[in-house]
């Protein structure tokens, strides 16, 4: 089901014992648009300026009524995980002590969204983390969708709008389509939504995306609406559109 990333900031990840904090950040790698690590405020149990990162691999089926992402850790655990600064660059060196640490198998090890899983709760499993040999490709980088948020987008022929937010597929945590405000740039201008596929070059030292599709054609596309999300129809009517 698709889900918007702003609608769930703030929901609370909760431990086999204690509650671990509310979301305040996801990180996606830039190769699949993929998230594999959400960040939660532990500042009411944690001291010290230090970041910590809650794989999606660690969640167990979500409580969406209650607003809760169940953990399938200990928060003594987490508070054992190789340390992190809170501005600390998320190096390979560090994912793949974090992944030994949890005994979790590679999610890099193919070409594959999580491996060879279409999502993250296989690689649990520790008989495929005995065979952690593969290194990840120097430039398959993580990003803060905090930091992406405000980027903003240009068409084939024009600047369009900014990202307004992500939207989520909750079976595998890709992030499938891109949520665009465009009042700021065309008359009338709304929100639309534009799929992650359609995007031909992010740079990221000027805070911009480039899209291979035309301005026209993006505010052509039927209005965002967060409610249609529960129709399946509604994917499949964007979909047929790009």
């Amino acid at each position: 089901m698709l889900r918007s990333l702003n609608e769930i900031m703030r929901f609370q990840l909760q431990g086999i014992d204690k509650k671990i904090g509310l979301c305040k950040d996801f990180l996606f790698d830039d190769k699949l648009w993929v998230i594999r690590y959400i960040v939660p405020d532990t500042k009411q149990w944690l001291c010290g300026e230090r970041k910590i990162l809650i794989s999606t691999i660690s969640l167990q089926k979500p409580q969406w009524e209650h607003y809760k992402f169940p953990v399938d850790l200990t928060q003594q655990k987490i508070k054992n995980s190789p340390p992190l600064e809170e501005h600390q660059q998320i190096s390979h060196q560090y994912e793949t002590e974090l992944f030994q640490f949890y005994g979790y198998a590679y999610y890099w090890m193919n070409e594959g969204l999580w491996r060879t899983s279409p999502s993250p709760k296989p690689l649990v499993d520790t008989k495929l983390s005995k065979d952690n040999t593969q290194v990840k490709s120097e430039d398959w980088h993580l990003h803060s969708t905090n930091d992406v948020k405000k980027f903003e987008i240009y068409a084939k022929d024009q600047k369009i709008g900014h990202i307004k937010d992500f939207i989520l597929n909750d079976d595998n945590w890709t992030i499938s389509y891109i949520v665009i405000d465009t009042r700021n740039w065309a008359p009338g201008g709304r929100k639309v939504l534009i799929s992650h596929k359609c995007i031909e070059a992010v740079n990221w030292t000027d805070c911009s995306i480039t899209v291979n599709v035309n301005a026209e054609k993006i505010m052509e596309n039927p209005p965002f609406d967060l409610e249609r999300f529960i129709a399946p129809e509604y994917e499949n009517e964007l979909r047929k559109y790009y």
